[in-house]
């Protein structure tokens, strides 16, 4: 029979629970989060071409005059001032045009990041780490699931982006073939309907690889982060703190807190009593608005509240229900509820008379 008893502690090192919410938090301070490439890639392509499409028809009447301004200049000999001159409008007309398509492009990178990821700013990938430079953990990384993954699914996307492409070429065979007989302007115009075409088709493939690559991204994400039940024991006790040790603190706490009670029960003018599970110290002097509680107790400290009474010459009376009130209504240093003012105005009274102070 004892070889068939299992040994549950073999499993307790497995990763089968999720990520702890500060799990994440510590893998996200040193860069760790869900982020797809190919997200960005398409977002970077898309907002890219659109703005190419709606831009450059107005730029291309400048890049004509350009060269009709350059053609002009062959009839004459090139001297030092038209050369610059030739120079600055190249500059021009070239920033003119890749400007606003290098600025998209910029912005449309940051947006890819920070819709995937937010905000995020870290040094950790920086830090100087020996185990980089380790050949054994290289080849690890080299052969793990995630870079097969990755190969294969470069593979799978050149195959499929080289496929639309051709299609896309294929189907206008017969229009590319009549082109020669097309002016130069209506040839420009149909190869860039061409090439629209195929860019919007290439750009469905990339979609549908970026959706699929994110969903593999966040899946693997998960997965690296899973963790152990002794790690989720550990987290807590580290985060939450020991139980063992809370315990002991709100013990201490309490003996703390029990002693600074004892030392007002002194100053008390009353203790009321249940007349054995529960004893209130109340306080009350001319210059008190209402009568405060200073100590209270239950069973052991409740007999220790009436022994320091006695030794101090404190009177003690016995009230039941309103001990029991006031032990259960009012915390220790508050003044006593207004609901309540007749009930201790008389003790406070009887006490007075016993003292003879009325």
């Amino acid at each position: 029979m004892q070889d068939y008893i299992i040994n549950l502690q073999l499993f307790a090192g497995e990763k089968t629970e999720k990520a702890t919410p500060h799990r994440k938090q510590e893998a996200r301070k040193k860069g760790q989060v869900v982020k797809s490439h190919e997200v960005i890639t398409v977002v970077l392509l898309t907002l890219t071409f659109l703005v190419l499409k709606s831009w450059l028809p107005y730029v291309m009447e400048d890049f004509q005059k350009f060269f009709y301004h350059v053609f002009a200049y062959t009839k004459t000999e090139i001297t030092v001032e038209i050369a610059t001159i030739l120079v600055i409008e190249t500059i021009v007309i070239t920033a003119k045009m890749a400007g606003p398509i290098l600025l998209v492009a910029m912005v449309a990178g940051y947006m890819a990041n920070v819709l995937q990821i937010g905000f995020l700013v870290t040094t950790e990938s920086l830090k100087f780490d020996l185990n980089r430079l380790n050949p054994l953990k290289g080849m690890k990384r080299i052969l793990s699931l995630r870079s097969i993954a990755e190969l294969l699914k470069t593979i799978l996307k050149t195959c499929l982006v080289g496929f639309v492409a051709f299609y896309s070429i294929y189907q206008q065979l017969p229009q590319l073939a009549v082109m020669m007989d097309y002016s130069v302007e209506q040839s420009l115009y149909t190869m860039g309907e061409i090439t629209y075409t195929m860019i919007w088709r290439i750009l469905a493939v990339l979609i549908v690889i970026a959706i699929a690559d994110y969903a593999f991204q966040y899946y693997d994400y998960q997965k690296s982060l899973r963790m152990s039940k002794q790690e989720i024991k550990e987290e807590f006790k580290t985060v939450e703190g020991d139980p063992h040790v809370k315990a002991e603190i709100k013990a201490r706490q309490r003996q703390m807190a029990s002693r600074r009670m004892m030392q007002e029960v002194p100053e008390a003018t009353v203790v009321i009593t249940n007349p054995t599970h529960f004893a209130i110290a109340i306080k009350y002097h001319d210059n008190m608005s209402a009568p405060t509680v200073v100590a209270k107790g239950k069973d052991y400290l409740a007999q220790k509240i009436k022994e320091l009474a006695i030794e101090h010459d404190i009177v003690i009376v016995e009230n039941r229900e309103l001990a029991r009130a006031l032990y259960k209504e009012v915390e220790i240093g508050m003044p006593i509820p207004v609901e309540l003012y007749k009930a201790v105005a008389e003790v406070l009274a009887y006490v007075y008379k016993l003292k003879g102070r009325i």
